[in-house]
């Protein structure tokens, strides 16, 4: 048997292409898959150092390229109108024959949980009766779903806080049977919405984990390139670093016990989700990004989300290389948190994640209104990826809807005791309205709830607001003579906010604070 061994690797030695001669391919291009239509994408995988590789596709198109000397290759392929299927052949010293793939629209799905959750994990009954509605209509799409052209892929959760992985397990499934039930409820929605008014194939590249922050979505390079976060990174690397340290030790002298979770294995640690799972998916060609996050730093440096999101937005379109592709995404579900720190920061986070819409291209969803005060993963995602959708179809699909979003904060002015807001996306103007489950919103005789106002002490009292104007409302407190800010809906769970426009979207969380 030794004898056997060693001949076997004797032979090994001798032919390396033995080992090495087989191309291979990222898990992205595998049987079942959807290419961005009418583009030119990146394919790309290993071989042998020097080999040719050449990929061809049915539609009559072909590309040829070189490994370089760490046997990497990538190429670009033009790509047809959607329909399909269509095969790729990939050929070098051997040959891979990809089946069923679909030319059509490539949407990127991340975040943490409420992107993370798959619609069978919205199966189970609601923890408030009120919402059980919405469980059984999850339930019947999942029984009714049988549309082969939306399909999705999802990278395994990994963590990786100094190398950048570039492959990963993951299988292409269709919205049919029993793997519905495994694709992403709130990209699932989104895409259901886009067939609907497309009518190609929808494809979704799922990269999501529940329960992080943003901070692991990040790249190091990012950190280390912005000087506001780049003390951050080192001393979250050097931390990381000590931790390592107490681990293996078992214990510091100091008497420091022993982290729960080994540092390498945290998928809270900065970057390292960004190089364990986000790196294998790039440069996959896609549409856009859409991106539920931001529950789990309502507790965590809240404050810096805005700066963090527009850093990491920036990075990730800088590495794809596709321009500034559509990212969209959503403010936080109505929740009721365990204290005020958390009930503000889940506020200050929906804010901050309004202020990045100054980077162009980029869109938000509100979903205070369909939130369930008793479960942070509120079934409605039927509603949230509907209004994710709504950008898309206006914004890169040149389909005209009533309105892509509910009011946005433009600007204040201040009149004696009262302060005047003004807002963009009203539509066909403001109104005071109520939301039940997936029923439009309709107009109510109500006074307008959940605002906010504060003068020169910065102290925050309840204020009375109406509107008074087509896309205008004045606040105010009989109490606060000298008013110099208004906020809005400022509350994990700001039950009962009534601001819409009349197209029935809510306007979004806001403080006029600088």
């Amino acid at each position: 048997m030794k004898k056997h061994l060693q001949l076997v690797l004797l032979v090994l030695f001798l032919y390396p292409q033995f080992v090495f001669a087989d191309v291979k391919l990222n898990a992205l291009f595998t049987d079942h898959m959807v290419i961005q239509r009418e583009t030119k994408i990146p394919i790309w995988g290993w071989a042998d150092a020097g080999e040719k590789v050449t990929v061809k596709g049915s539609w009559g198109k072909k590309a040829s390229t070189v490994a370089d000397k760490n046997g990497a290759w990538k190429l670009t392929l033009k790509t047809p109108k959607a329909g399909g299927p269509y095969q790729i052949t990939v050929s070098g010293k051997n040959k891979i024959l990809i089946d069923d793939v679909l030319s059509g629209e490539v949407w990127l799905c991340t975040g943490q949980s409420n992107m993370d959750f798959a619609l069978e994990k919205f199966l189970n009954n609601a923890k408030d009766p009120k919402h059980q509605p919405l469980v059984e209509y999850v339930r019947n799409e999942v029984a009714q779903a049988n549309d082969n052209q939306i399909r999705h892929i999802e990278v395994l959760q990994n963590t990786s806080v100094y190398e950048k992985q570039t492959d990963f397990s993951g299988k292409w499934v269709s919205a049919k049977g029993e793997d519905v039930k495994k694709i992403s409820a709130t990209g699932y929605f989104f895409a259901k919405e886009l067939r609907q008014h497309l009518n190609v194939p929808i494809g979704l590249v799922e990269c999501s984990w529940g329960g992080t922050r943003i901070q692991p979505w990040i790249s190091e390079e990012a950190f280390l390139a912005d000087q506001n976060l780049r003390e951050y990174f080192l001393a979250s690397r050097k931390e990381t670093e000590n931790s390592i340290e107490n681990w293996e030790s078992q214990a510091k002298p100091t008497g420091n016990k022993k982290p729960k979770v080994h540092p390498l294995k945290d998928m809270q640690v900065p970057a390292t989700l960004y190089n364990g799972m986000l790196n294998a998916v790039i440069p996959y060609g896609i549409k856009g990004a859409i991106w539920y996050q931001g529950e789990s730093n309502a507790v965590n440096m809240p404050n810096d989300y805005e700066t963090m999101f527009t850093t990491m937005i920036n990075s990730w379109r800088a590495d794809w290389n596709q321009g500034d592709f559509p990212f969209y995404w959503a403010q936080l579900a109505a929740c009721k948190r365990g204290n005020d720190k958390a009930d503000k920061g889940w506020a200050t986070v929906n804010d901050k994640l309004r202020r990045t819409l100054k980077l162009p291209n980029t869109g938000m969803a509100v979903l205070y209104d369909i939130g369930e005060p008793r479960d942070i993963h509120p079934h409605n995602k039927m509603d949230a990826g509907k209004r994710l959708a709504l950008w898309a179809l206006q914004q890169d699909y040149n389909i005209k809807v009533a309105a892509v979003s509910g009011p946005l904060y433009k600007t204040k002015t201040i009149d004696g005791n009262k302060i005047e807001i003004e807002f963009t996306e009203v539509g066909a103007g403001l109104m005071v309205g109520y939301k039940n489950l997936m029923d439009p919103a309709i107009p109510v005789n109500e006074p307008l709830k959940w605002f906010e106002i504060a003068g020169v002490d910065g102290v925050w009292k309840s204020a009375e607001a109406k509107i008074n104007a087509f896309n205008k409302i004045e606040v105010w407190n009989v109490s606060v003579l000298k008013p110099i800010n208004v906020r809005y809906a400022w509350s994990g769970n700001p039950e009962g906010a009534n601001l819409y426009n009349k197209e029935g979207l809510p306007a979004a969380v806001f403080s006029t604070e600088p």
